[in-house]
């Protein structure tokens, strides 16, 4: 799939405020410092498409872009650790957790994960409340190109042990780099396959 247009839609504050037309969503979630602007810009190959940020949690709405006039591409707020609030943080994600589980245009959450770093606990149990809550996801690991290929692996290898101390098997996964477009093939491929299955 080539993307052709991606057109902002808007923010908005809930789920309930989002458009009802039935078109399909694919939502991008993930630590507030992994990288999911820079990811969403390469998708689109858009350079500002979404705006990114050294300073974690610029996303604090659930922002919607239609992408060639098919399927909707949400951009969520990060979880962890932009400097805000308790009470703004509880809002955050009773938004995140409504929209994840309530929003029936959902048809599948890209969690992103840093491959440069270990297994972060914050990480493991976001994608455990996925499972608990039983929202299809998808994983994609983020920033590849800042490792050589045996960290990389080793990295990546670290994150799927941890999980598989919760699940019996892991969904689908990529690597991804921003900077390379690394993955966005891949990615894009499996958006469309989803895309076709929920139009049928």
């Amino acid at each position: 799939m080539e993307i052709r247009q991606a057109e902002y839609l808007g923010s908005y504050p809930n789920y309930q405020a989002c458009p009802g037309d039935g078109i399909p969503e694919f939502a991008f979630i993930g630590r507030s410092n992994v990288g999911k602007s820079s990811l969403i810009n390469m998708l689109c190959r858009r350079s500002a498409l979404a705006h990114t940020s050294k300073k974690p949690g610029k996303t604090q709405t659930i922002n919607l872009f239609l992408i060639n006039g098919l399927w909707r591409l949400v951009d969520l707020p990060g979880y962890g650790y932009a400097v805000v609030s308790k009470s703004q943080r509880r809002n955050w994600e009773k938004m995140i957790q409504d929209y994840l589980v309530l929003r029936s245009e959902l048809v599948c959450a890209f969690v992103l994960l840093d491959a440069n770093i270990p297994p972060q606990k914050l990480d493991i149990e976001f994608i455990n409340r996925l499972g608990t809550l039983s929202v299809p996801f998808a994983l994609i690991y983020t920033k590849a190109d800042r490792s050589k290929p045996a960290e990389l692996e080793n990295n990546i290898r670290q994150i799927q042990s941890a999980l598989l101390e919760h699940w019996h098997e892991l969904p689908r996964q990529f690597i991804s780099a921003a900077n390379t477009g690394m993955g966005r093939e891949e990615i894009l491929t499996y958006i469309e396959s989803l895309r076709s299955e929920y139009s049928l």
